[in-house]
């Protein structure tokens, strides 16, 4: 999933005590909650912090997520008010990892607004049409079956259909599968979901027609009625659009990357990392499996 413009809770708030950006919100949209000396938190950078809480903390109720972030914020505002008395903010190291989060959350920012934020639902609609047109369909069928531990049990079964009794009716009297109560109503399934001796069976009777003969599984003996056969049903968009979602965003952040190394060339002068470099970002190596990037910061 997408997770997006954070970073780490303690990297985030370090910044976010270390400047003093404007705030698009005023008082009343943004209130004070709590002070530590003469540093102001907000009820924005509380809502940054239970953003950036440890994944363990989701499932705790509202307040106990916002009593959780103040601590957080609180800890971290003392302690960087000391590490800024001696100059740590100075050092080399700190000047460094700062300007790599600083590139990072540019970066993340950039990317929900020209990706994340730009997909419109046209564009997810198209992309599906297009995902479902390229789906070779599968034959599928929709079957009952009635089962029942020996040979003799299902061959008096089919004696009984033979004779004009109702499939349904004797499966919701005899089967010992727990979906007698449906009749032995298997719904629709295609190839590879079935033991192949069921599989093989079911997918050699006509519709509306049942097995003349008890078809043997590890499960026991069955006699099967084909019900319906039709090609495979494309899922609905509404079940899969987050997924294609997602494709468009790859090919959005994907488009953006051409574009920004078009300007910049890339340049690796280690050759094995050169070598490794471009083997993972090959058109095809790029775009086969690979969902847009997550956001969250990754340390």
């Amino acid at each position: 999933m997408f997770k997006y413009s954070k970073l780490a809770a303690v990297a985030l708030i370090a910044i976010a005590a270390a400047s003093t950006s404007v705030r698009a919100q005023d008082a009343a949209a943004d209130p004070v909650i709590a002070k530590v000396g003469t540093l102001e938190i907000h009820e924005s950078e509380l809502k940054l912090a239970i953003a950036g809480l440890d994944p363990q903390l989701a499932n705790l109720p509202d307040e106990q997520k916002r009593v959780a972030a103040l601590s957080s914020i609180i800890d971290v505002k003392l302690l960087a008010a000391d590490a800024g008395k001696e100059g740590l903010q100075d050092t080399p190291d700190f000047k460094q990892r700062l300007a790599f989060l600083t590139d990072r959350e540019l970066h993340n920012a950039y990317f929900k607004k020209h990706v994340v934020d730009a997909v419109t639902p046209e564009e997810v609609k198209a992309r599906y049409d297009k995902e479902v047109a390229a789906i070779e369909p599968e034959d599928e069928i929709r079957a009952r079956h009635i089962l029942v531990k020996t040979e003799e049990e299902a061959k008096a079964i089919i004696k009984d259909l033979d004779a004009g009794k109702d499939f349904i009716e004797i499966a919701k009297e005899k089967s010992t599968d727990p979906n007698k109560s449906e009749g032995g109503d298997l719904g629709y399934f295609g190839k590879g979901r079935m033991v192949p001796e069921f599989e093989a069976a079911a997918f050699a009777l006509e519709k509306g027609a049942y097995s003349k003969e008890p078809v043997k599984s590890q499960f026991g003996f069955h006699i099967i009625k084909i019900e319906d056969k039709r090609k495979q049903q494309p899922p609905a968009l509404d079940q899969v659009e987050s997924q294609v979602r997602q494709l468009v965003m790859r090919d959005k952040y994907l488009e953006l990357l051409e574009k920004a190394k078009a300007a910049a060339p890339v340049d690796i002068q280690d050759a094995a990392l050169k070598t490794a470099y471009d083997a993972v970002n090959k058109p095809e190596a790029a775009g086969e499996g690979e969902a847009a990037p997550a956001t969250e910061g990754q340390q």
